[in-house]
């Protein structure tokens, strides 16, 4: 009875414990599979963002360079144009340069290598307006120098200029001085109704008429031409004896209008010339000093006086 009991206990069968080991190894086998997916994937991630990376990081580098050439382009154009060259078509270039910076970013990666040549390109393009600089300051250099050879001889021209245009400036100032005519032996004589002459001073009643004479100089330079002689009396009260009827008449004088009291008119000679001129004032002289002042042209030839008591 005791053998039947301990055979009819109940366990684990055979076929549960064998079923069981095979899930099991399924399971890790599972495991194990899904972990490889999960590090394949994770390799492959990280892959792509280190080729992103690395392509980001070649967009920025030829960007940079771009952006660095539109930078030297601009240093290039300043220099030919202080240096005087032609700068257009550089301009349409600069601008053609920042359009493609505009647009840069928008363009797909496969862009990287033309962007590259585009660099490149420009930068042969800066080698050549390199030596373009480099021609134009051997040019400018050139001419600077010849400048300033050229500024020498005209420096040196024109003082030479000046210094004839003083001689000459004075040579005509001392002509002009030389060519005017002066009076000497002037003098006023009163004549009476009767004809009889007296020398100033004189009385009212003594004058009929003055008689007034002088003596033009000989004058070698002056030149032979007509002149107009003006006889200017000024009376004790400071006015000028004026008669239009009697042939009065005014002239510049020192850039003024100043009046004459009588004129005539001569040819000139060069030699001289003994001058008569009588006066009718045709009514009494006030009392006091008289000046007589004798011009030519806008000058002065000489002056006297006379008393009238």
């Amino acid at each position: 009875m005791e053998n039947k009991s301990s055979t009819s206990q109940p366990g684990n069968p055979p076929e549960k414990t064998q079923n069981k080991k095979i899930v099991t190894v399924i399971l890790v086998m599972l495991l194990l599979a899904a972990g490889g997916a999960l590090i394949y994937k994770f390799i492959e991630s990280s892959e792509l963002a280190e080729q992103n990376r690395l392509t980001q990081e070649q967009l920025d580098r030829a960007y940079n360079d771009l952006d660095s050439m539109s930078n030297e382009l601009d240093t290039r154009i300043l220099k030919i144009a202080q240096l005087g060259g032609e700068i257009d078509t550089l301009l349409q270039i600069k601008m053609q340069l920042e359009e493609e910076k505009k647009s840069f970013r928008k363009k797909v990666y496969k862009q990287i290598n033309e962007l590259k040549s585009t660099v490149e390109g420009y930068k042969e393009l800066l080698v050549a307006q390199d030596v373009e600089i480099a021609r134009l300051k051997v040019l400018n250099d050139s001419l600077m120098s010849e400048n300033t050879e050229l500024k020498v001889v005209a420096n040196t021209l024109n003082e030479s200029i000046k210094g004839l245009n003083q001689s000459k400036a004075q040579l005509e100032e001392k002509v002009a001085t030389a060519s005017k005519l002066k009076v000497e032996r002037v003098q006023i004589l009163a004549v009476s109704s009767s004809g009889k002459e007296r020398p100033s001073p004189f009385k009212n009643r003594h004058i009929d008429h003055l008689n007034i004479q002088f003596e033009i100089l000989e004058n070698r330079v002056a030149p032979i031409e007509g002149k107009g002689i003006l006889l200017k009396i000024t009376g004790p009260d400071g006015n000028v004896i004026f008669d239009v009827a009697a042939g009065s008449g005014t002239f510049m004088y020192d850039g003024r209008e100043s009046f004459y009291t009588v004129k005539k008119d001569i040819l000139f000679d060069r030699n001289s010339q003994q001058m008569t001129f009588l006066y009718n004032k045709g009514s009494d002289y006030d009392l006091g000093k008289y000046i007589l002042e004798i011009y030519t042209d806008d000058y002065k030839m000489g002056s006297t006086s006379f008393i009238v008591k």
